[in-house]
């Protein structure tokens, strides 16, 4: 019963951690030689949003691609009150989506270099597999 329990263990992909602080995300990439993921979202009001986390983002494919080979950052405006962001959180997302999203696409998500270059951009929801998906990440 240890064995099975191990071996699922393995197979079930952990949570990943998505940074919410996009200069230490890039320190971090320069560091390990990663490609970054931005993910501009409405978490709380946009549902193409909603399923792009659920479809791709929370799957097991995207999840055990991701663990070893980006850097994520969310950059999430949520309209609720009860999911207000911290002023300076605030204060980021708005200096990322400047520089990155001038336009206010969501979900607007894109693949960066560990510099800073655009090497991909997903504007909107992709509407292809999870595994179409990190396949189309990993080309780059």
């Amino acid at each position: 019963m240890k064995l099975l329990l191990i071996l699922c263990l393995g197979i079930i992909p952990t949570s990943l951690i998505w940074s919410d602080n996009y200069d230490l995300a890039q320190q971090e990439a320069k560091i390990k030689h990663k490609n970054i993921l931005i993910n501009f979202s409405g978490s709380d009001w946009c549902v193409p949003c909603i399923r792009l986390r659920k479809e791709i983002f929370e799957s097991a494919v995207f999840q055990n691609y991701a663990a070893d080979k980006l850097i994520l950052v969310s950059a999430d405006f949520p309209r609720q009150k009860k999911n207000r962001l911290s002023v300076d959180q605030v204060k980021r997302n708005e200096t990322l989506a400047e520089q990155y999203n001038p336009n206010g696409k969501f979900p607007y998500t894109l693949l960066l270099d560990e510099n800073g270059k655009i090497l991909k951009s997903w504007d909107g929801y992709p509407n292809i597999p999870a595994e179409r998906f990190v396949k189309e990440v990993s080309s780059k």
